[in-house]
């Protein structure tokens, strides 16, 4: 019986190429010194400036914002790798999040049902709680964490052995939802249920195999916790 959920963020509460394309346009034209610059940091991220989209390898899907902030370094010279991180995490934060699906009825619900939800996010905690409030949700979670709360980053189960120990929840009794293979390697290590879902880049095959299930979307969470089909 599952009796607690944590999400990631990108890409599972919110989709992520409607959402993150054009924090990835916004942060590009910010930081870029002309055209040419423009693209060497689009490309550095993973990210093509003319199709707005992303290749499955883009650190922005899945790595923190120190690991972005690596990437755009060797284009960004004179400036630490703290600043450009700092320039990223403003950005994410005024990045509008476009929700996957109708989150606030879909949280409450999965609350009524007497479930613990959280959030695991290598995104970092700010720039989350921001997302959150702006879609009215903070209050619908127990436990919302970044990368810099202290519990380490995915694909490490910090953040996920960290919801469990302050739920009291134990962790097969956990469902860890995301789209990313870092979601799932770090719910499997905690020991967790793991559910995929499809609202990231990654595709049913690269997931399916380090899945318990697949979900389209976390719209399918309530059948599939009630026993129905996936």
């Amino acid at each position: 019986m599952i009796e607690g959920v944590i999400f990631d963020k990108d890409g599972t509460l919110f989709d992520f190429r409607r959402s993150w394309g054009g924090w990835a346009q916004q942060l590009v034209a910010e930081i870029s010194e002309g055209p040419d610059h423009a693209a060497r940091l689009a490309a550095a991220i993973g990210y093509d400036l003319a199709r707005g989209t992303f290749d499955p390898a883009s650190p922005v899907i899945a790595a923190t914002a120190q690991d972005i902030a690596e990437a755009l370094a060797p284009h960004m010279p004179g400036q630490s790798l703290a600043e450009i991180a700092s320039r990223i995490n403003r950005a994410a934060a005024r990045a509008e999040m476009v929700p996957a699906v109708p989150l606030r009825p879909l949280l409450e619900g999965l609350r009524a049902r007497g479930l613990r939800l959280g959030l695991a996010t290598n995104d970092t905690e700010a720039p989350a709680r921001a997302h959150l409030a702006a879609h009215d949700l903070t209050d619908l979670f127990d436990f919302i964490a970044g990368y810099d709360s202290g519990h380490g980053a995915k694909p490490g189960p910090g953040m996920c052995l960290a919801f469990a120990r302050q739920t009291g929840l134990a962790p097969a009794r956990i469902a860890m939802v995301g789209d990313s293979l870092h979601d799932l390697h770090a719910g499997r290590a905690a020991g967790m249920v793991c559910v995929a879902v499809l609202t990231g880049i990654a595709t049913k095959a690269d997931l399916a195999p380090h899945a318990d299930v697949v979900l389209t979307d976390i719209g399918a969470l309530p059948l599939w916790l009630a026993g129905g089909a996936a």
